[in-house]
């Protein structure tokens, strides 16, 4: 205890005697650490930049999976499996129930993509746990002087694995149902023929309104849960142990919910994807 309390007076001498304010707290912890791809440098200004901490804790965490799956799966043991073969086999049994009771098509893509994302942006929500302080000022003593801890708090994670997700219902859409299909459903639902320019606006509609609502639930969720742990951290210590530790244990919560939530609406959109409804109307 009385080193955590020395930790947050050092904390708060240093604010004071840099004249760092609540609000220069929570914007410095707000920042990306940014390389441009145009000056190359990292200045973040410009408009090609690259949030390198959102990439590479993406890119660590997806290795990071893929490896322990990998690693499972060649140790896999007959008769009386170790905790962590049981713990894979209970999760891929979970994400395979789920696709068999929600996924109307056929495809064996469809599984391994939804284990895939639910695992991912699970981890990439975990990181949302670890306190807000630790990495930042790990990562200062060598110069880093922005990060930021949490992917999926980061739009560009969330719109790109939505638009991938998008690119895929347009594939699916076109394999099952051809460009004449695809056309034809366009053209007929839900209005019939007679009010066709009204469906094709809202089918447009339907299919860009999907991975914007994707990836804004899963962005606002995470953005609003890191900055709650930002501004709990500006608490005095004492406050900090109560309100960090039960909004930490609601915050576990709700990252596997939006992780569900995102493997879930990706089964679905892509499930609707195999579904033809053009015959249905005349």
């Amino acid at each position: 205890m009385d080193t955590v309390r020395d930790a947050a007076r050092i904390k708060m001498d240093a604010a004071m005697s840099t004249g760092q304010t609540s609000a220069d707290y929570v914007q410095h912890h707000l920042e990306h650490l940014t390389f441009n791809l145009e000056t190359w440098n990292f200045s973040g200004k410009g408009f090609w930049n690259l949030n390198l901490d959102t990439f590479f804790l993406s890119l660590v965490l997806g290795i990071g999976f893929l490896l322990l799956f990998y690693w499972v799966a060649s140790t896999v043991k007959a008769g009386v499996p170790g905790r962590m073969q049981n713990f894979v086999e209970i999760l891929i049994e979970f994400v395979d129930k789920t696709v068999r009771e929600s996924f109307q098509g056929s495809s064996q893509l469809i599984a391994p993509l939804a284990l895939t994302i639910f695992v991912w942006v699970f981890l990439m929500n975990f990181m949302d746990l670890i306190p807000v302080d630790f990495l930042p000022t790990t990562l200062s003593l060598f110069g880093i002087h922005h990060f930021r801890s949490v992917p999926t708090a980061d739009p560009n994670t969330t719109f790109g694995m939505s638009i991938a997700v998008f690119l895929l219902i347009i594939y699916y859409n076109l394999c099952i149902k051809g460009f004449k299909g695809l056309g034809k459903e366009m053209l007929v639902v839900p209005f019939g023929l007679c009010l066709f320019p009204i469906n094709i606006i809202f089918r447009l509609l339907e299919e860009f309104v999907r991975p914007i609502s994707l990836s804004l639930r899963l962005f606002g969720n995470l953005f609003a849960g890191e900055l709650i742990f930002i501004l709990v951290a500006l608490l005095p210590w004492w406050m900090q142990w109560t309100f960090g530790g039960i909004w930490s244990i609601f915050h576990i919560l709700i990252i596997l919910i939006q992780a569900f939530i995102f493997m879930m609406l990706t089964i679905v959109y892509l499930s609707m994807a195999h579904e033809s409804h053009a015959k249905e109307v005349h």
